[in-house]
């Protein structure tokens, strides 16, 4: 009864119902208590603990985690295991340096044949580095683990965490744009190999606004056309999907497209707006009347800065307030009307 309870607890988490999991690896531990071998009960123990780990319960968890340790003097088969569970239960806790000292374990007791399980620790501890607002720390443990993935071949893996490294290495300011552009590189060649559209547009978006950062406009630009196009139309790819227009045309504000940005600020500025998220659409009109102030368009200018106050007006935005303001002085300044200028000037002050 034991063995088809733990079967069936592991099948649940297989399916992402760790609820369901918690619940049959509870009624094997009663079981376990009586039973005679003590390796049974801590076997039990393991399994609940590190459910409620994943059901996103730490404390708990951390409780039967605990009395799944060997005896001393007994051996450990599976103290890996046991050690990157303690570590992510406490990482749950924002215990961070308890939770590295516990991944440190784990990679200690790895086996070389479990590459996989030993880059899945160091992602583990960049994400700890991280809580503890050390990037630069951080960044090498996703690049540790992005080359163990790649060596593994497990591409997938090792996209998301060279992903990972770029947005730490881009907020800990310790590492030349160089080396940045080329994890991004790495990131993108091992994106075309991914089969999964979903995670391939999460990336190509992630790549984009590291390029952007970079201030590499060209390839930010071709990376939100790529996530872009593998946009379905669900609802959470709407919203991504108005952010990949909205950077697609500020990419191309940054690049001097202007005549390519209109379009993409245009339909920015409706979904948005089907979406009702009106400070964004602020964003989009503003971007709009900059490349139409570019293109000598003033008076289109000042009608997308309007809107753009209208919107922020809406949200309670009163920096974009401020900046649309502003625009719309300059826009009445270039057609001939300095006093309305000077009033727009005024309430932006």
């Amino acid at each position: 009864e034991i063995e088809g309870l733990t079967r069936a607890g592991h099948r649940a988490l297989a399916l992402g119902d760790a609820r369901e999991a918690v619940g049959r690896f509870r009624k094997a531990l009663l079981l376990s208590r009586g039973a005679a071998s003590p390796r049974l009960r801590r076997a039990c123990a393991f399994n609940l603990g590190a459910a409620y780990v994943e059901a996103g319960k730490p404390k708990k968890g951390l409780e039967f985690l605990l009395q799944s340790q060997p005896s001393e003097g007994e051996s450990g088969e599976h103290l890996e295991d046991l050690y990157f569970n303690i570590g992510a239960a406490h990482e749950g806790l924002q215990d961070f340096p308890k939770a590295l000292e516990y991944f440190g374990k784990a990679a200690g007791h790895g086996h070389a044949a479990r590459a996989g399980s030993r880059a899945g620790t160091r992602v583990q501890m960049g994400c700890c580095y991280l809580g503890m607002r050390e990037p630069a720390r951080a960044a090498r443990c996703f690049l540790d683990a992005a080359r163990t993935y790649a060596a593994a071949a497990s591409p997938e893996a090792a996209a998301v965490a060279l992903s990972r490294a770029s947005g730490s290495m881009l907020r800990s300011r310790r590492f030349r744009a160089a080396e940045i552009a080329g994890v991004l590189a790495q990131c993108r060649s091992l994106c075309e190999s991914i089969p999964d559209p979903a995670l391939r547009g999460k990336l190509y978006d992630d790549i984009g606004l590291g390029y952007s950062q970079l201030r590499i406009f060209s390839l930010a630009a071709e990376s939100f056309e790529q996530a872009l196009a593998l946009c379905n139309g669900g609802e959470p790819d709407r919203r991504r999907e108005a952010a990949l227009l909205q950077n697609l045309g500020a990419a191309h504000n940054a690049l001097r497209s202007f005549g390519t940005a209109l379009g993409w600020h245009r339909r920015a500025a409706a979904l948005h707006g089907a979406l009702g998220n009106r400070s964004a659409q602020g964003q989009c009109f503003g971007n709009l009347a900059y490349a139409c102030s570019q293109l000598g368009n003033h008076e289109a200018a000042a009608e997308n800065y309007l809107h753009a106050l209208q919107a922020f007006r809406d949200s309670g935005d009163v920096q974009g307030q401020w900046q649309a303001c502003e625009g719309l002085g300059a826009a009445c300044f270039h057609l001939g009307a300095p006093q309305k200028a000077i009033g727009h000037y005024k309430e932006a002050l």
